[in-house]
């Protein structure tokens, strides 16, 4: 099988790597020269590709209306998680919204501080007890839950870290599609898969990564008390997400 699978691994932004991360080295070169080695995407459904390192550090004339739309809609006190090199924060900053970004890569983080994000932290999600008006997760953000069960139990740490008031905005796809001339997994949801990054011959960990249809989303966000709302589909299977609480 040879899906069209570019808009499916451009966002698996790796959030939780081994330290001083395969992927992280790959960020660290093109920031200092401009330009990187290849950098693989290994994955459980196919060949390896190649994957655009310089596509992480896009500003808003390069990035899709899905994620411009998310960044408008960011209000109040504003965590980013999985920031990445700072892209989304970055442009946060420029018009004055207070943003926090996270991610566990310190490459990743120390890149974000040099490019001048005010709040950028070496944190896991789950350590965290601050609470925001808005929790942003872009470029498929929400993988790193790897799993369905996973999704859920992050869904309930979420509560605890978001106004009374607040949001969730996150975007995912909807990966049937690659599975329309071969069955669909037995033994798992057929959105959780996994990938391994490799960059001049050096291979990170796998790690799992999780790809959410629409009516799974409804399903768990309203087990886990949450009202979820699709507020952008960009008829490419891709979709941003909003939740809120629901009122108990």
């Amino acid at each position: 099988m040879q899906p069209s699978t570019f808009k499916l691994y451009t966002f698996a932004f790796p959030y939780y790597l081994c330290l001083m991360d395969v992927f992280g080295k790959a960020l660290t070169d093109f920031y200092k020269n401009g330009e990187a080695d290849i950098l693989w995407l290994h994955n459980s459904y196919d060949e390896p590709e190649e994957m655009p390192v310089d596509f992480f550090y896009r500003d808003d004339e390069e990035m899709p209306v899905l994620e411009l739309q998310a960044l408008q809609m960011c209000t109040g006190k504003v965590l980013d998680i999985g920031a990445g090199v700072g892209s989304h924060a970055l442009l946060l900053q420029a018009f004055n919204i207070d943003v926090t970004a996270i991610d566990i890569s310190e490459a990743a983080v120390q890149i974000m501080r040099n490019r001048g994000v005010k709040k950028a932290f070496v944190q896991d999600i789950f350590s965290y007890t601050e609470k925001f008006d808005t929790i942003l997760m872009l470029m498929n953000g929400i993988g790193l839950t790897g799993t369905l069960p996973g999704f859920k139990e992050f869904l309930i740490k979420l509560k605890s870290l978001v106004n009374i008031e607040g949001q969730v905005l996150f975007d995912t796809s909807d990966i049937a599609y690659l599975y329309e001339d071969m069955p669909k997994p037995q033994n798992q949801y057929y959105g959780e898969v996994s990938y391994q990054y490799e960059y001049k011959g050096e291979k990170g960990n796998w790690f799992n990564w999780l790809y959410i249809d629409r009516k799974t989303i409804k399903l768990i966000a309203e087990e886990t008390g949450w009202q979820s709302e699709i507020v952008f589909d960009d008829e490419e299977d891709q979709y941003l997400v909003r939740l809120t609480l629901i009122a108990s």
